[in-house]
């Protein structure tokens, strides 16, 4: 039976666990928790529930409290952390939708726009700059 990998971010840690995981006293999590600075997951109880993904945040924040950060910049860095993890998965989305498109119509073209507008038909294979927005082209269909 093959391994699964665990779900970073199922809730699966009481704090006290999460703590000892994490190297942090309990009351430490409970703080954090208050400053929004890493949110636990609750039970209809009420109780926190830490994913591995929280206890990576917890060590992380641990690792930067002690090279001298404030806790306000580190609250920082990890919200442009969380931004960071949708727009991945946001351009994962969009370029499977791309890929889809271009292979269920064989007369679709890929153009690239470049920065003074013109439009440049794009090779198989061929990488585009970062700077140049794509964009699918659909002949419309004859009547």
């Amino acid at each position: 039976m093959p391994e699964r990998m665990p779900d970073e971010d199922a809730p699966i840690f009481a704090i006290a666990a999460a703590a000892e995981l994490s190297g942090m006293h309990p009351q430490t999590l409970r703080q954090y928790d208050r400053m929004g600075l890493v949110v636990p997951e609750r039970t209809k109880g009420g109780s926190r529930r830490y994913s591995l993904r929280h206890v990576a945040q917890l060590r992380e924040v641990s690792r930067m409290s002690a090279d001298g950060m404030s806790l306000p910049a580190i609250v920082r860095i990890l919200e442009l952390e969380r931004h960071v993890r949708e727009l991945h998965v946001r351009v994962q989305v969009l370029e499977e939708r791309v890929r889809v498109e271009v292979e269920s119509r064989p007369g679709a073209r890929v153009f690239a726009a470049g920065a003074t507008g013109s439009a440049v038909t794009l090779r198989h294979g061929r990488r585009v700059r970062r700077s140049t927005d794509i964009v699918v082209w659909r002949p419309h269909d004859a009547p």
